[in-house]
């Protein structure tokens, strides 16, 4: 027979219950040291990157004030971090003692069409290596990857003797037509980047659209591009920086100065105008000025896609 309880009675954990409970909460509060040096490595941390930030950004800023100074003030000692007063007018005559008009509409020109080619070509080239089936198909890539190995300055005197030939040399076309082929600047590389993205999309898609009757092109450009948007952006972003520092290139195959890219008619007035450094700072400015733009506007696409290409290999 069970026993009566009385109505006054209050039920009460067990102590096996409460002994629980206080182990639980005594795993889930941190002893203080522990908490204490997990704050002093974060603060480290994060201590190590603000100086090594700082560093990176001290060339810029040096750029900055100075292309905003006359050239007594650039290298007076102590050195002043604010122009007094700011000198604008090293813009209008950096920018106007040279055609910069003209070497930007040429260096966009070239941009366009080797950003176009790499892109169209390389993607193309990653889709064989990654979405068909044939046979020698990771040898033939594993030989395309030695490529990167071979220096540039190995085939520079072959090139130029080969442009030479056909007479294309001051022309745009040693310096653009390259890209069509997957060959200009980083093509392997871009290449791999390609791959390795396109690799991380389910090949069911094409599984599926081949059942429908789609041709491995339908494939490429109705459901492999539209997905690969960040690693084309990535591409996009190191063919655009390549093609508007190169200074090499242009220098072996224009001699004529109203074809000059950006690069070279920046070292061209670095030449004529030594001692103006505020010019010269000031020109300097407006070259890079576009790029970090670029850099800033891009940026989510630029991360996402420089980290997606390396989930599978």
């Amino acid at each position: 027979m069970n026993p009566t309880l009385s109505p006054h009675a209050v039920a009460t954990p067990s102590s096996q219950q409460t002994g629980g409970a206080s182990r639980r909460s005594r795993d889930r509060r941190t002893p203080r040291p522990v908490a204490l040096r997990r704050v002093g490595r974060r603060s480290a941390i994060w201590i190590m990157l603000a100086a090594g930030a700082a560093l990176m950004i001290l060339p810029f800023v040096w750029l900055v004030r100075s292309a905003l100074m006359t050239d007594d003030q650039i290298f007076v000692a102590p050195p002043e971090w604010i122009p007094r007063p700011f000198a604008w007018s090293n813009f209008t005559g950096a920018l106007g003692s040279q055609p910069f008009a003209r070497y930007f509409l040429n260096t966009m020109i070239i941009e366009v069409l080797v950003v176009t080619g790499t892109v169209i070509t390389c993607a193309m080239a990653a889709f064989s290596f990654s979405r068909l089936r044939w046979r020698g198909r990771n040898i033939v890539f594993g030989l395309l990857l030695t490529g990167v190995m071979l220096p540039y300055a190995a085939t520079l005197i072959p090139t130029f003797v080969m442009w030479g030939s056909l007479g294309a040399l001051d022309t745009f076309i040693p310096l653009t037509v390259p890209a069509w082929f997957a060959a200009a600047g980083g093509g392997v590389f871009n290449i791999f980047l390609f791959r390795q993205f396109f690799l991380t999309i389910p090949y069911e898609l094409d599984e599926a659209a081949y059942i429908d009757g789609a041709s491995p092109w339908k494939v490429f450009w109705t459901i492999v591009m539209p997905l690969s948007r960040p690693v084309t952006v990535v591409v996009v972003i190191f063919t655009f920086i390549g093609v508007w520092n190169d200074f090499l290139g242009p220098l072996l195959y224009l001699t004529d100065q109203s074809k000059f890219t950006l690069a070279l008619g920046l070292a061209s007035f670095q030449s004529t105008y030594t001692a103006q450094w505020g010019f010269l700072m000031a020109a300097s400015l407006a070259v890079i000025a576009p790029i970090i733009l670029i850099f800033f506007a891009l940026q989510r696409y630029f991360v996402e896609g420089v980290t997606l290409t390396g989930i599978k290999g």
